[in-house]
């Protein structure tokens, strides 16, 4: 499917206009453009019979959005990043509808279905509806755990602040200090419609306080290393995963400590394992041997290191935040 733009806006009935570069960190705030952005997954015909196709629709601010779309369904969910997207365009939102036109497809998003017609009989050809994904890891919890944060208090963290609805605030490292570990950490990107690149829901979870796994509102976006479940600057993840923002999102990372001798020299390097959303999107990747991610409190080095929550400008949250040592 091939899709073109739209030309034009006319949104009658309503006076919505949003500031320059809003940050809304809740969903009853974020308007009517929060309430269309999504994921959405059915069957269409095709030649070859009723294929899945997922669709994610990302909101670019004045109701203006992205179409991303998928032959096989969503990334993690029938579609593994083998080959490109089949849909990309980008669209407006005519008097409360979405219009999609290509070559031989026309598509009407409306109330929350994506309708899809062969063109002049109009013939209904399949219909994409909106889901909303929770990863399976979501409010997990382990017996053997040391819990860092559980919404009572921000004890655990150097400086936490919390918000009035017992969350924890970017800009915080870990009192604790950790070599290897298993690592459990839940958390909510902000919607931004108007920013992009790294001006969006940014933050990061640096391990050890010297590796950082990128937090970044890259909701359809390729999937690059300085993007959200990519190992900064080292490894793009094997798969975006990344829901659309307000939705709470979980890393569950295996992290392996540097190992050094005695006069202090390394004999094996750091390794990870990331799993974003429960799907596995680094395995067992060896880290830099002579150098910590940019801006990293710790340089390399056999001291342990703390768990260092990022303050890139944008009100990221988290929650359900704990460790089991493993060494």
């Amino acid at each position: 499917m091939r899709w073109l733009l739209i030309s034009s806006i006319v949104f009658v009935g309503s006076a919505i206009s949003l500031a320059k570069g809003p940050k809304f960190t809740d969903i009853k705030s974020a308007g009517i453009d929060y309430g269309i952005q999504g994921e959405y997954v059915g069957l269409l015909k095709t030649k070859q019979g009723a294929q899945k196709y997922g669709l994610q629709l990302i909101a670019l601010g004045n109701h203006h959005f992205r179409v991303v779309g998928y032959r096989g369904g969503l990334p993690g969910a029938g579609w593994n990043g083998k080959g490109p997207a089949q849909v990309q365009a980008d669209v407006e939102l005519m008097a409360g509808r979405l219009v999609f036109e290509g070559d031989q497809r026309r598509g009407v998003l409306q109330d929350g279905r994506l309708l899809i017609d062969l063109g002049p009989d109009g013939t209904n050809d399949g219909e994409l509806k909106r889901v909303v994904r929770q990863s399976p890891t979501l409010g997990k919890a382990d017996p053997k755990a040391m819990v860092l944060f559980d919404g009572k208090d921000a004890a655990q963290f150097e400086g936490g602040r919390m918000t009035k609805d017992g969350l924890l605030m970017e800009g915080t490292r870990s009192q604790k200090k950790f070599q290897s570990h298993h690592l459990h950490i839940e958390f909510q990107l902000p919607f931004q419609p108007e920013d992009r690149g790294q001006g969006r829901g940014n933050s990061g979870i640096y391990v050890q306080g010297r590796y950082e796994v990128q937090m970044l509102d890259s909701f359809g976006l390729a999937g690059k290393h300085n993007e959200c479940g990519g190992i900064y600057e080292v490894k793009d993840p094997d798969l975006n995963m990344c829901f659309p923002p307000l939705t709470w999102q979980t890393y569950d990372i295996a992290f392996t400590a540097a190992v050094f001798d005695e006069a202090g020299k390394l004999t094996h390097p750091a390794r990870i394992t990331v799993r974003h959303n429960g799907v596995l999107v680094h395995d067992n990747v060896e880290l830099p041997r002579d150098r910590s991610t940019r801006a990293a409190p710790l340089k390399p080095g056999p001291q342990p290191g703390p768990i260092y929550l990022q303050n890139h400008g944008c009100p990221v949250r988290y929650r359900n935040i704990w460790v089991v040592e493993t060494r």
